[in-house]
């Protein structure tokens, strides 16, 4: 399976090394706008600075797009028209209209549209959601977030425009934590948001409070002004017993647990493309980012009531 990968910001790095394990998928081609960034892949793969060029390469068989957030409706459309299944970097839009039209366009076409909720593979996570069957029931779950995003963006400084981010903590760590609760237990709703805004207007720092359909209740914290990293998942069984997953244990390197998350993007996407993927998966995330920022408009301070 021949992949294209357009965009070669901090996230990519990640990709490439996976697409270089994974069997049976190989980097075809590469797309950035600066022509330096593709230098180190000259005459290994082809290289183009227009995704629409690398778009109309004969030959491949998908592409990944891990570009900035505000770019992904117009690239991901572009590949979807040219007949090319698409892996899109979290959020699938900067907003919810967007990403409907946009899986509406690839349920017409019958092609995957994947989100890369990479904390989906992480092993802690997986490890502790295998064993919760033979636990006795959850009854609340915590997500927490926490980084300095200054520490995470490198050049990609387009993370700090809200415009071009879609929002701030919300919107970017916002779709990996929302998808991690429904992974434990599945389709929630948003009941509270509390959300802090740093002098520049940015989101900061967020509290958000989901319940399930079962109505268990589920809390996410973010936080982009963190000094460090913490991302974890805490789980309440109905005897009392909480059960924690460290997304970061093992991985001492910052960003470290990526490594192996991607592997399992590649390997899932690779298998959408062969067998067919559901087009709306990023919806639920976006859907849950929405509300959030709906909720903050709701209420004079942004809090909850």
């Amino acid at each position: 399976m021949r992949i294209g990968v357009i965009g070669l910001g901090v996230i990519s790095r990640f990709y490439l090394a996976a697409l270089a394990e994974v069997d049976g998928v190989e980097l075809a081609a590469v797309c950035d706008h600066d022509p330096e960034t593709l230098a180190p892949h000259r005459g290994r793969v082809s290289c183009h600075t227009s995704h629409l060029d690398l778009i109309d390469r004969p030959g491949l068989d998908a592409v990944v797009v891990t570009v900035p957030n505000d770019a992904h409706v117009p690239v991901c459309r572009d590949a979807l028209a040219a007949g090319l299944p698409v892996c899109v970097e979290k959020p699938l839009a900067t907003t919810l209209a967007d990403g409907r039209a946009l899986a509406e366009q690839a349920r017409a076409a019958g092609l995957p549209l994947y989100t890369a909720f990479h904390r989906r593979h992480n092993a802690a996570a997986r490890a502790l959601l295998d064993r919760l069957p033979a636990l006795p029931p959850v009854v609340a779950l915590r997500v927490r977030y926490l980084e300095r995003i200054e520490d995470h963006v490198g050049r990609d400084r387009w993370y700090l425009d809200p415009e071009r981010c879609g929002g701030g903590c919300v919107a970017d760590n916002g779709p990996n934590a929302f998808d991690l609760v429904r992974q434990f237990l599945g389709p929630v709703q948003l009941t509270a948001a509390d959300i802090r805004r740093d002098e520049t207007g940015v989101d900061r720092q967020a509290l958000l409070r989901l319940r399930s359909a079962s109505g268990v209740p589920a809390e996410v914290e973010l936080d982009w002004s963190y000094p460090g990293e913490v991302k974890d998942v805490s789980v309440t069984l109905a005897d009392g017993q909480v059960r924690h997953a460290d997304l970061l244990a093992g991985h001492s390197e910052f960003k470290g647990s990526l490594w192996h998350e991607y592997l399992g993007v590649v390997r899932e996407f690779a298998g959408l493309v062969r067998t067919g993927g559901d087009p709306a998966d990023g919806l639920a995330a976006l859907a849950l980012v929405d509300a959030a920022y709906q909720a903050e408009l709701a209420l004079p301070s942004g809090r909850e009531s």
